[in-house]
């Protein structure tokens, strides 16, 4: 977080992980990494990024790189209780043990913050910049806290 100026946030994050020594089914599904979604890549449904079942149903991988990038702006109107976080996301999931760094999904949206007394209340509108098959053309997310 770095702070432009009283009413200006840049933020960002950067996200790894890579799973060794197992194949990607021998390793249960809940403990497989997932990406796409609100806490990850906006503008992707809950879980949509990376390899997925004959079905389209995520599977999971064992290989993850994700960023995010995002202006907080607080708005001076209506008592600096609110703000627009414009944001730019992006990731890779793969099956492999290492993050594939060619084949990356990305993400532009804009956000709409509600700054209460008990945390933002935060709607984001996401775009996904490079649809494939079974992707929709924008994802909402309603949330409580920042994404990051």
């Amino acid at each position: 977080y770095h702070p432009i100026s009283d009413n200006v946030v840049v933020a960002g994050r950067v996200r790894f992980g890579t799973i060794f020594g197992a194949g990607a089914f021998d390793i249960a599904p809940s403990r497989r990494f997932y990406s796409g979604g609100g806490g990850s890549v906006r503008g992707y449904g809950y879980q949509q990024l990376g390899p997925k079942d004959q079905d389209g149903d995520p599977i999971g991988g064992r290989g993850l790189a994700e960023f995010g990038l995002e202006t907080r702006i607080r708005l001076k109107q209506f008592g600096g209780n609110f703000g627009i976080v414009p944001f730019f996301d992006g990731g890779s999931l793969t099956e492999k043990t290492l993050p594939d760094f060619k084949d990356w999904r990305y993400a532009a949206g804009v956000g709409v913050r509600y700054y209460s007394s008990f945390g933002p209340i935060r709607v984001d509108l996401g775009f996904p910049l490079n649809r494939q098959k079974g992707d929709g053309p924008f994802a909402v997310t309603v949330s409580l806290g920042q994404a990051f």
